[in-house]
C-alpha cells in the first residue's frame, strides 16, 4: 500500500493570519511604556510599594506574620522599651497581604510606585519604625505596644474598662492616682496590690489565683 505524499505547497507561503499579525505589529505602537525616559502611569488598583502611616500603625506584628517573603521583621528591645519594625522592599513581592490584614485598616496602603524604587544599593530600600513597648513590671515580659493597647481600648469602648491593664494605662494618662500609691513593686512574690500594676496576663492570673484562696 502506497502512502500519499503530503503536499507542502501550503507550508511554502505564510498564512493570511500571520500576514495580518505582521502588518499590525508594524503599524501599532509598543504595548510597553518607555519608562524611565517617560513617566509610567499604572492602571487602577495597581499593587506597588506599600506606604506606611506611622500615625495609624500600632506595631501589632500582624503585617510581619502574614508577609510571605519575610520582608517585614520586628524585634523588641526591652532595655529601651521599644519595638523595632524593619521593612525590606527589596524582598517585597507586592502581594498586598499587609494592607489586607492591617487591624486599623489605615496603617499600610499599597501605592502605584514600583519601578521608581529600583536601586543599586539594597540598603536604600530598608525602612525602620519604632514603637513604645509595655513591659510587665513583674516578670519583664513584653505585653504589646502602647499604641496597640490604646487602639484596642478605642475599639472596645466602655467594655475595655473590664480589663485591669486598661485601667492601669488609663490611670497613667489621666493621673487619677499617684504612681507611688499604686506601684509597690514585687519584693517577695506577687501580692494583691500588684494587680493594679502593669502586669502581663500570666502574672495577673497568678495574682487572681493567689488572692482567691
Amino acid at each position: 500500500m502506497k502512502l500519499k505524499k503530503k503536499n507542502n505547497n501550503s507550508m511554502r507561503y505564510p498564512k493570511l493570519r500571520e500576514l495580518r499579525e505582521a502588518v499590525l505589529s508594524l503599524v501599532t505602537p509598543a504595548y510597553t511604556t518607555r519608562f524611565p525616559k517617560e513617566p509610567h502611569t499604572p492602571f487602577k488598583n495597581y499593587r506597588g510599594k506599600p506606604i506606611v502611616s506611622d500615625a495609624d500603625c500600632v506595631g501589632c506584628e500582624t503585617c510581619a506574620n502574614v508577609c510571605p517573603p519575610g520582608a517585614i521583621t520586628f524585634r523588641d528591645d526591652k532595655e529601651k522599651r521599644i519595638r523595632i519594625i524593619e521593612r525590606d522592599y527589596g524582598k517585597c513581592i507586592f502581594c498586598g497581604q499587609c494592607e489586607e490584614h492591617c487591624i486599623t485598616g489605615k496603617g499600610v496602603k499599597l501605592s502605584d510606585e514600583i519601578y521608581d524604587i529600583a536601586q543599586f544599593d539594597r540598603t536604600v530600600l530598608m525602612e525602620r519604625q519604632e514603637k513604645e513597648l509595655l513591659i510587665c513590671e513583674s516578670c519583664g515580659a513584653v505585653i504589646t505596644t502602647k499604641e496597640h493597647l490604646a487602639f484596642m481600648h478605642r475599639k472596645l469602648g466602655p467594655r475595655a474598662f473590664s480589663s485591669l491593664l486598661n485601667l492601669n494605662v488609663l490611670n497613667e494618662q489621666l493621673r487619677l492616682a499617684r504612681a507611688e500609691d499604686i506601684k509597690v513593686g514585687v519584693r517577695d512574690g506577687l501580692k494583691r496590690k500588684d494587680m493594679f500594676n502593669i502586669v502581663c496576663p500570666n502574672c495577673l492570673r497568678k495574682i487572681l489565683v493567689k488572692i482567691s484562696y
